[in-house]
């Protein structure tokens, strides 16, 4: 199942005793402000939960998978997402 940004929403809400708005302005200003700490260059950790970075991965080559010709794929910068210990605990006692 996958949960989407209003079932977390509407989770937080009920945890923080909150309205659903101000639930909405927390979830989106914690998500801006990792997106923002990402595109400034930093890491967002998380203690506990988990490490937010960007990764940086290398020009290489590649085939156009139509005509099987080959061509220069370029670097690029891709956010990542690292768990930490205790989330990877949470996640496997709950099996």
């Amino acid at each position: 199942m996958k949960v989407k940004k209003q079932d977390v929403i509407n989770s937080v809400a009920v945890k923080m005793n909150c309205s659903k708005v101000e639930a909405e302005k927390f979830v989106d200003s914690v998500l801006e402000t990792i997106s923002e700490e990402l595109v400034s260059g930093n890491e967002v950790g998380l203690v506990g939960f988990g490490t937010f970075r960007i990764q940086d991965r290398k020009a290489r080559k590649g085939r156009n998978p139509k005509t099987g010709e080959e061509m220069e794929i370029p670097s690029v910068k891709s956010p990542a997402f690292r768990a930490g210990k205790s989330l990877k605990e949470s996640v496997n006692a709950g099996k």
